[in-house]
């Protein structure tokens, strides 16, 4: 077999096993009683990490730097062998079915859902409170102080970047390099979330991080505007027109593809922390409100419907 021929394989075996883990995902996501008697791995990288900034995030600008730099490398190395061991483990059709298993958890297709829609439900009866506890918990700006109207356009925001932090981005790396890229990706993405900031604290330390995600979402953001797009017509011209106007270089694709989706305006600035951080708007028209938040949850479906459509034609082609 030539070393195409044995890539094709690779990917085709992992595109087999990709879509098996999103639609057992979809369906099952990660059990809440589950997760009470093991936390969802996330968690677990989340402790490490946070044990790395205490003990190493100090000294000079130039010292966290470099503690960061070697953060990463931990976060890259370790992550990468568990993946590789669990692949060599698991072989038999048992331990095929348990890697799937194992996979579903890098994918968030479910929890996603479940959580914008835990936004919606009480800003349709107009609860705007629990509406603000929810949002909570998928934004990380300041909530406090949103209205009816800026709730779901935080919402419908975070929708459109995490279908490709939570979904396409951690399927993309496991199509191309299986568990030991799945695993990579979460632990860098999770690492971002942490420490990959601008503040005093992490400018230096995080600094690492914050690019190294940026370089893993770089194909995968592009991908996930164009389903969008695909999904929902109208997207395309302010994708392509806007996209890069956001100040990550690849949240701005996946959020003005919906934006152009819905034919609004998405974007603008926001409190982080107690600070105004000013960002460019995505999209014309009007500010995104409950009606849209619903039709975006729809158009998150069908993209990632279209996603499995495409693991499946890469099975057919390979």
């Amino acid at each position: 077999m030539t070393a195409l021929g044995t890539i094709g394989a690779f990917i085709g075996s992992n595109a087999l096993s990709l879509l098996a883990a999103l639609v057992v995902e979809a369906f099952l996501g990660y059990p809440d009683r589950l997760h009470r008697r093991i936390p969802h791995p996330v968690v677990w990288v989340g402790r490490l990490i946070d044990r790395l900034d205490k003990a190493w995030n100090r000294g000079s600008a130039l010292m966290q730097r470099w503690s960061g730099i070697g953060t990463l490398l931990i976060l890259i190395a370790l992550p990468a062998a568990i993946g590789l061991a669990l692949e060599f483990a698991l072989t038999c059709w048992l331990g095929m079915a348990l890697l799937i298993v194992i996979a579903t958890t890098g994918l968030a297709q479910r929890s996603l859902y479940l959580h914008v829609r835990e936004v919606l439900i009480p800003l349709k009866k107009g609860n705007v409170i629990q509406a603000r506890k929810a949002l909570s918990m998928i934004v990380g700006r300041d909530t406090d102080d949103l209205d009816e109207q800026a709730i779901a356009a935080a919402a419908t925001e975070s929708l459109a970047e995490s279908f490709c932090d939570g979904i396409v981005a951690p399927a993309f790396w496991f199509l191309v390099a299986g568990l030991p890229g799945l695993f990579v990706f979460k632990a860098i993405s999770t690492a971002d979330s942490q420490i990959g900031h601008l503040d005093e604290r992490y400018r230096h330390f995080g600094w690492a991080a914050a690019r190294a995600d940026d370089v893993m979402n770089f194909v995968p953001a592009r991908i996930a505007g164009c389903l969008i797009c695909v999904a929902a017509p109208g997207g395309w011209r302010i994708m392509l027109r806007d996209a890069r106007k956001h100040l990550s270089p690849n949240a701005g694709w996946s959020e003005a593809a919906m934006a152009g989706a819905l034919a609004v305006q998405m974007g603008g600035g926001a409190t982080y922390e107690g600070g105004w951080i000013a960002r460019q708007t995505l999209g014309d028209g009007r500010r995104p409100e409950t009606a849209d938040l619903t039709v975006a949850l729809g158009i998150y479906i069908r993209a990632c419907l279209l996603l499995w459509a495409m693991v499946g034609a890469l099975i057919w082609v390979l």
